[in-house]
């Protein structure tokens, strides 16, 4: 199973991005750029509510082969799709990934924290 585990900084986003590309590319998906949004919004979610290192796992649906990426981080809070807001500068992030993915959500990992998948 494809995994990644970015330093929580600045450029975790911009690396998920380069590594989902790359494994997309392997898996001969020439349409990633609802991916790249979804795993940018996740590992950005992850780097500001979460803790420590953010891990980035993809897999492939058993069922339907679609692809799906899970963003782990070390943090208590559970990610929830906020309400629209014309005047918030931020906030949308999980609104994107909802409307992007076939299917989205939550699970809490045994060693503390929890994961964010996303089906795409």
């Amino acid at each position: 199973m494809p995994t990644i585990v970015l330093p929580p900084s600045e450029r975790a986003p911009g690396l998920a991005r380069r590594f989902v590309g790359e494994q997309f590319r392997g898996w001969g998906i020439a349409d990633d750029a609802d991916a790249l949004v979804i795993v940018s919004e996740l590992v950005t979610n992850a780097l500001r509510h979460g803790h420590g290192p953010i891990v980035v796992r993809l897999l492939r649906d058993e069922r339907d082969g679609r692809p799906v990426i899970e963003v782990w981080d070390d943090g208590d809070g559970h990610p929830e799709v906020q309400p629209e807001d014309h005047a918030a500068t931020s906030g949308r992030g999980l609104l994107m990934v909802s409307l992007l993915a076939a299917a989205w959500g939550t699970r809490p990992l045994l060693e503390n924290g929890k994961a964010t998948w996303a089906k795409c």
